[in-house]
């Protein structure tokens, strides 16, 4: 995993997402990007094509296509996703690390960037390998305590099992449900993304691919993220130039 708490890490991001002429480069590309995904260009190209107009590091390149998606993505993503009141009773499929990372990014001072599907996301990433972090034992308990309030019967983590120490977070995740008396059950699966699509149920997850394959989602991260104070939030939602169909 990147190291996602470093002091130098994030006053680099400090420039790269927190300076206004930054800023500006980013939004003209992300309008760029939409217009170009709108009308079916591949997605690799186009975000070469954006990145290097604007003169994009690769940082910034990542977090230009979580941000993106086209107007057809969109839609879809919007029509399947529920309210926090439909989440009474129901048994909901947490995309475990994705969920968690955004939770652990965000409570590190780290910077969360907001699609245009509404969805957070940030610029860490899971190479093979995840370690925990100072937040991350804080990030879990906020999740199971927002689920907790929002009255779902039970939650089901679906971690990835070829990453290295995801053993040992199910363990920690048992541990911390036992404690909190949390509803949970932790699986780990070789692919968990085909596993949350081919269950059919309700899911939380950031991930593009799985937002447009699953039948309903609700957008934990944004929701708890959006009661956290001092969040670094970069989104461009308000001040586009284009509309969003």
């Amino acid at each position: 995993m990147t190291s996602r708490s470093s002091t130098a890490m994030n006053a680099a991001d400090d420039l790269l997402f927190g300076d206004p002429e930054s800023q500006e480069k980013l939004q003209h590309a992300l309008e760029d990007l939409y217009y170009l995904l709108g009308r079916d260009y591949p997605v690799k190209a186009s975000l070469a094509l954006a990145g290097n107009r604007y003169q994009l590091v690769q940082r910034q390149l990542q977090a230009l296509q979580g941000m993106a998606c086209s107007a057809n993505e969109r839609s879809i993503r919007k029509n399947t996703e529920l309210s926090p009141d439909a989440l009474k009773g129901e048994t909901i499929l947490l995309d475990g690390f994705n969920v968690l990372i955004i939770l652990e990014t965000a409570l590190s001072g780290g910077f969360v960037f907001e699609g245009l599907d509404g969805c957070y996301r940030d610029i860490s990433s899971v190479h093979g390998s995840y370690r925990t972090v100072q937040t991350t034992e804080e990030a879990l308990v906020l999740i199971g305590k927002t689920l907790q309030q929002l009255q779902l019967q039970k939650v089901i983590w679906v971690f990835d099992a070829p990453v290295s120490n995801s053993g040992k977070l199910k363990g920690a995740c048992y541990e911390l449900a036992g404690k909190h008396h949390f509803p949970w059950e932790i699986l780990l699966e070789n692919a968990p993304d085909k596993y949350l699509i081919e269950n059919s149920g309700l899911i939380c997850s950031s991930d593009g691919w799985v937002l447009n394959e699953c039948k309903s989602w609700f957008n934990l991260g944004a929701y708890i993220i959006n009661q956290l104070p001092a969040v670094k939030l970069l989104s461009f939602n308000n001040r586009l130039t284009i509309k969003l169909f």
